[in-house]
């Protein structure tokens, strides 16, 4: 109970964490040719960033992500949840796409497989596509300078400059 009352109710653990991403394969969004598939998640250090037309935080974020994609540090691919296509391709339009691959789950299944709790939530994940963190909220960039970048650099496979 001691323990229980330090912790940041915020801060929900992920079941997932040191475990393989759940099996999958998803839709691109609408306009986009390619989906995402488990596979997909295999043979390089990638992100995978949970956003959606209807979280004001992930507009906060999203900056970041495009300057991130610009620079093309790391494989980032997008996960929109529990949006609409007309929405999400909007979304894309007017705020620019930094996802490599950018898939739709307009019901939540895959957030819920993931243990998502809402948006923005991103997932790093090893070349073998092993979950190794969850980031719940609005990364910024000291979030992604202090503990972002110095866990890329610690896994092995493909990692960002």
């Amino acid at each position: 109970l001691g323990v229980g009352l330090t912790l940041d109710p915020r801060e929900i653990p992920s079941p997932l964490l040191d475990r393989p991403v759940p099996q999958f394969e998803l839709a691109p969004v609408k306009g986009r040719t390619l989906g995402l598939a488990t596979g997909d998640l295999r043979g390089e250090v990638s992100i995978v960033n949970v956003f959606a037309s209807w979280c004001k935080a992930c507009r906060d974020e999203h900056p970041l992500w495009m300057k991130i994609s610009a620079e093309r540090i790391v494989p980032l691919h997008g996960l929109n949840y529990k949006d609409t296509q007309s929405e999400a391709v909007r979304w894309l339009r007017e705020r620019g796409n930094p996802y490599r691959l950018n898939i739709s789950d307009p019901g939540g299944r895959l957030g819920l497989d993931l243990g998502v709790t809402g948006a923005p939530e991103t997932f790093v994940l090893d070349a073998a596509g092993v979950v190794r963190m969850r980031f719940q909220g609005v990364l910024d960039e000291r979030v992604w300078r202090e503990e972002i970048q110095p866990l890329f650099a610690s896994l092995p496979g493909e990692a960002p400059r």
